[in-house]
């Protein structure tokens, strides 16, 4: 069962509700433990100093930025912890955007708010205020020393906030050269045509049931098999041929039959498109619609950046 991480209070005008946070991804690993091939021992690290060679103790260990070449200034966690943050437990509301504004570069970790027994009514209220109207709260909280800036926003009746990155800590895309080569692109008309129609043909109502880490789960039954004695053989990968597509628009035409001719092999797979003309029609909640929109990078860049500053 989930623990809390962090108890303390949203801040929303004049009203404070004591809320809860707990984990809202439980992320699936595997760890691999380094051992000596030879005794099938662990592999311990050493702190070493790189002109003695020689172990450091822990408590001679200090925290140094390097201003020039081998030139560092040392910081002490006395001096670190001057600057910390106040030591606030609110997640103090500022203001409230619209949803699409947000790109989801900007989002980081991801917890779930829960309220205590006393604050249910306010936690209700304010939830469905916000459902109601589609927006999300960008809000500040110190955890752990560390102030946040973060997103609040209300889903199925509970409320949720995702931590967020700073404007100045996303890459522009001016800097990444390899875009370069898109400026004397020229797409024909028959190539965005075919290669919307691909999009339509595989369009799918978002189901995460149906996405598996077949990597770990593969990787798991390597381990159960090899713990039973069972012995190995290395399966050699096949380079795949090298294809040379000349005629694009070709291409994304046979890309098209190819999808048409898996929904036909399997019926339960009904397109997007399909299932939304067999639906009778339903007005949109606002909020449903807001999240519904896609979101444009810069427009998002340009008010996330404003509202880090």
């Amino acid at each position: 069962m989930p623990r809390p991480i962090w108890s303390g209070a949203i801040s929303f005008g004049l009203i404070t509700i004591p809320v809860r946070l707990f984990p809202a991804v439980r992320k699936k690993g595997i760890s691999f433990n380094q051992l000596d091939s030879q005794s099938g021992s662990r592999i311990k690290q050493k702190r070493v100093s790189a002109e003695t060679g020689e172990e450091v103790p822990y408590e001679n260990i200090v925290k140094g930025y390097e201003i020039t070449k081998g030139n560092y200034v040392i910081i002490s966690e006395e001096d670190l912890s001057a600057l910390d943050p106040k030591k606030s437990r609110t997640i103090d509301i500022q203001e409230f955007v619209s949803l699409a504004e947000i790109d989801p570069v900007f989002f980081d970790n991801a917890y779930v708010i829960a309220p205590d027994e006393l604050s249910a009514k306010a936690y209700a209220v304010l939830t469905q205020a916000m459902e109601a109207s589609g927006m999300v709260a960008i809000a500040t909280f110190v955890m752990r020393t560390k102030q946040y800036l973060a997103a609040v926003r209300a889903a199925d009746g509970k409320l949720l906030i995702s931590t967020m990155v700073y404007g100045d800590e996303v890459v522009d895309f001016d800097e990444i050269e390899a875009f370069e080569h898109l400026e004397d692109v020229v797409v024909k008309p028959a190539e965005l045509a075919m290669a919307e129609q691909l999009i339509e043909s595989l369009s799918e109502e978002f189901d995460p049931s149906k996405h598996e880490d077949d990597y770990r789960q593969s990787v798991l039954d390597l381990i159960e098999r090899k713990a039973a004695g069972e012995e190995l053989v290395a399966v050699v990968d096949v380079e795949p041929e090298e294809s040379n597509v000349i005629d694009l628009a070709a291409a994304l035409e046979a890309s098209v039959k190819a999808a048409k001719a898996a929904r036909e092999r399997h019926p339960t797979a009904t397109p997007k498109a399909a299932k939304k003309a067999k639906a009778k029609p339903k007005a949109k909640s606002k909020a449903k619609a807001t999240k519904a929109t896609a979101s444009k990078r810069p427009k998002a860049k340009k008010a996330a950046t404003r509202k880090s500053a």
